[in-house]
């Protein structure tokens, strides 16, 4: 059975887990690409109102996690204003995958950042992970022109989001 719960990111499990995360992309980051640029998040950015982080559990044990934060908002052509949330640090314990965990965990960061006010998500992706990319994709989001400066992305994605999806 996998159960959500929420941590801060300094906390010492989510702080794990993210060691983990990090390690794994330092060791497969693609070489032609440069270094791998380690950037650990702000505990503040990941708390209610403006984001949550999450951790996985698979029959009680951690197995991932993954977080929202709130970034800057977005403007139509129109003038209306779209709040904006960023999906981070989505990561499984390899042994986790290809059981559809990371497609739940997703789902459960959608669902928590609606609940904070979320009209768009968006998130950024490095082309050697394919999975998380086909993931993406199959989860309703749509490359977008790059919304941040990440050293480590290759790709951008956005999926808007209402309050019936929750």
């Amino acid at each position: 059975m996998l159960t959500f719960s929420s941590l801060r990111t300094d906390d010492a499990l989510a702080a794990a887990l993210l060691h983990d995360y990090f390690t794994e992309r330092e060791q497969t980051f693609p070489s032609a690409q440069g270094t791998y640029t380690v950037a650990l998040p702000d505990p503040a950015r990941f708390v209610s109102p403006v984001g949550d982080f999450v951790v996985a559990r698979l029959h009680g044990v951690p197995v991932g996690c993954g977080g929202v934060r709130r970034i800057e908002d977005a403007r139509t052509s129109g003038g209306d204003t779209i709040v904006r949330f960023e999906v981070k640090h989505l990561w499984l314990d390899p042994a986790a995958r290809g059981q559809g965990a990371g497609r739940a965990l997703l789902h459960e960061l959608e669902s928590r950042a609606i609940a904070l006010g979320a009209r768009r998500l968006v998130l950024d992706t490095n082309e050697s992970l394919a999975a998380a990319g086909g993931l993406y994709r199959s989860s309703g989001y749509e490359a977008v022109e790059p919304y941040n400066d990440n050293p480590n992305a290759t790709h951008w994605y956005a999926k808007d989001v209402d309050v019936a999806s929750a």
